[in-house]
């Protein structure tokens, strides 16, 4: 399964998050940290869904950018 994950640039380090997995969200001081975290995040975050036998959400997020005309 391929979760569309969410980087986002905070004043001293990265946060990501994944839409579809509501909570599995990981922090790195750098964008490179902060994607290897949440790789391991989604990994264990399914993992304890099948092991408390509750559904593991498909993923259906999907991202696009819009351009606009700067100011």
């Amino acid at each position: 399964m391929k979760y569309l994950v969410i980087l986002e640039p905070g004043p001293e380090s990265w946060g990501a998050h994944v839409p579809d997995l509501p909570g599995c969200i990981a922090v790195g001081e750098t964008r490179e940290e902060a994607a290897a975290l949440i790789r391991d995040a989604v990994a264990m975050h399914v993992d304890g869904l099948r092991e408390e036998g509750a559904p593991v959400p498909k993923p259906v997020s999907e991202a696009t950018f819009v351009e606009i005309e700067a100011a």
